[in-house]
């Protein structure tokens, strides 16, 4: 079951701005440590930036609270799974969160999906829920 659903566009123009103005500052701010060692390897950097910023907007926005209602930006990591899937790991309020919307006996799952087309970079995150002992082996 879809228990929730987000979505997230952003001009990368605007995280290329903050990057030059506030560097560090910012990426420490807002990206975990696995973000910013795969951004920063990136040929189009700010893009890659822009992608997982706009990745952590729709997950807040899947778990119905927003950045505002106690979910802090370095509690959602965008991840890869072994296959090269990008999904995201929370923590902190955001797991907490997370876990309260999930239904006992279910195990809650985030599938992510990222893209840019310069200018813009968009994300969309879909939060589900599927029983523990699906499926069956």
């Amino acid at each position: 079951m879809i228990i929730g659903i987000g979505s997230d566009i952003i001009d990368i123009r605007r995280i290329e701005r903050t990057l030059e103005r506030f560097g560090t500052r910012f990426t420490n701010r807002v990206f975990t440590g696995v973000e910013q060692r795969k951004s920063d390897g990136r040929a189009e950097r700010a893009a890659s930036y822009a992608k997982r910023f706009a990745a952590k907007e729709a997950c807040s926005k899947a778990l119905g609270t927003g950045i505002r209602m106690g979910v802090a930006w370095r509690e959602m990591g965008v991840v890869n799974r072994p296959s090269g899937q990008p999904t995201m790991v929370l923590t902190g309020s955001a797991a907490d969160r997370l876990a309260a919307l999930t239904p006992p006996g279910f195990v809650a799952r985030i599938d992510l999906t990222m893209t840019d087309e310069p200018p813009m970079a968009q994300a969309f995150v879909v939060i589900s829920a599927w029983p523990e002992d699906w499926p069956r082996r």
